[in-house]
């Protein structure tokens, strides 16, 4: 297998996208309930948690430029099988597969569990799963470009959900900040911690490198991007901190859809029913931009054509559906994935930096002596 890659000009992509893609991977099902969890491990300084969470993604994408920075055009799969060798590179390649195919599966199946607990209870998973499926198979089977298209228009058609936040802010009670810095370090990090599953994602960028185009402005967006999900999870996080009293919180599953429930106009009394409908322009792309990753990855390694991988994949998920109604096996799955995604995205790539760069200096050293020779 190749380790560096010549993509062709028609697949490839301008770097500036690359802000929706972090934006669209990292905001999905994620973001409706992490603000609930957050306070549960540093109470009313969970924003604290935030924060400490978007400086640890910085330095992480700081971590995965420098280990893409010594190859050409090269993507985590051929970075570690150039490491590794064939058969750990592979394995390992597989786990990264592995993993995006459950986490596009744990989205798929919260999205689907929010929509039958807040709009239709008697939804059949397989019905709802099918629909989803349909979708992603569509998208993603035009390629690559067409699925960061569709990130781009559903970041534009989605993000006026913020704006229904205006009234809950107006509602606001600041006394639930204070006392503020109570919380410890400890307290504050667990906080932090349980941001992974929701910022999840930006290992796609391992994925997308070789594509773009302009690689010496790839940094700003990808940046940029994080920042603007920091951003909205940081918005969600104080809103329902200061709008929920604290026993409220720890009550509500999807303390952000709350926000929205409260909510009614003349010409429609249940907007939460809108805002969920809407959602799926929030979690559709996360999972395109899923599927493409498994469908491209197994192609990297083993050669089988994507068509016929995604064909499979949306199979698998749709049957896959059917056996998980249950909140418990749902939350059970969310929190594998969270646990596993804790290992492969944030503290990996730290050990990953360690061996390309030990690597390249032992090749160094060897030139310097075959040339002195």
């Amino acid at each position: 297998m190749e380790i560096n890659l010549n993509i062709k000009p028609n697949l490839q992509i301008r770097s500036f996208y690359l802000f929706f893609v972090i934006v669209s991977i990292q905001i999905g099902v994620g973001i409706m309930g992490v603000p609930r969890i957050i306070f549960e491990a540093s109470g009313r300084d969970a924003w604290i948690s935030v924060i400490l969470a978007f400086l640890y993604i910085v330095l992480l994408l700081s971590v995965m430029f420098l280990i893409l920075k010594p190859y050409d055009n090269a993507d985590i799969f051929g970075i570690q099988i150039d490491i590794f060798g064939n058969w750990i590179g592979k394995l390992l390649g597989t786990i990264y597969i592995a993993y995006f195919v459950l986490n596009l599966f744990t989205v798929l199946i919260t999205y689907i569990e929010v929509v039958t607990i807040f709009i239709f209870p008697d939804l059949n998973n397989f019905f709802m799963a099918i629909l989803l499926v349909a979708l992603i198979l569509y998208s993603t089977i035009g390629g690559i470009r067409v699925i960061i298209g569709v990130c781009f228009l559903f970041f534009i058609l989605s993000h006026w959900l913020v704006l229904l936040l205006a009234q809950p802010i107006w509602e606001m009670d600041w006394s639930h900040f204070q006392p503020m810095f109570q919380s410890s370090l400890t307290e504050l990090l667990e906080g932090a911690r349980q941001t992974a599953y929701t910022f999840s994602g930006i290992e796609l960028l391992f994925l997308l490198y070789p594509f773009v185009q302009n690689k010496k402005s790839v940094k700003l967006p990808v940046y940029l991007g994080a920042l603007w999900s920091a951003l909205l999870v940081m918005a969600a996080t104080v809103v329902v901190t200061g709008f929920f009293t604290p026993e409220e919180i720890k009550a509500r599953e999807w303390s952000v859809l709350g926000l929205y429930k409260i909510q009614s106009f003349s010409f429609v009394e249940r907007f939460d029913y809108i805002v969920v409908a809407e959602w799926m322009m929030v979690t559709l792309p996360n999972m395109i931009l899923c599927s493409w990753a498994v469908i491209y990855g197994i192609k990297r390694l083993y050669k089988i054509p994507q068509k016929t991988t995604l064909y499979v994949l949306v199979s698998l998920l749709a049957i896959a559906s059917i056996f998980t109604k249950e909140h418990y096996v749902i939350q059970a799955l969310i929190n594998f994935s969270a646990k596993l995604g804790f290992w492969i995205i944030y503290i990996y790539p730290f050990l990953l930096l360690i061996l390309v760069y030990v690597k390249k200096r032992i090749f160094q050293n060897k030139g310097a002596v075959n040339h002195e020779k």
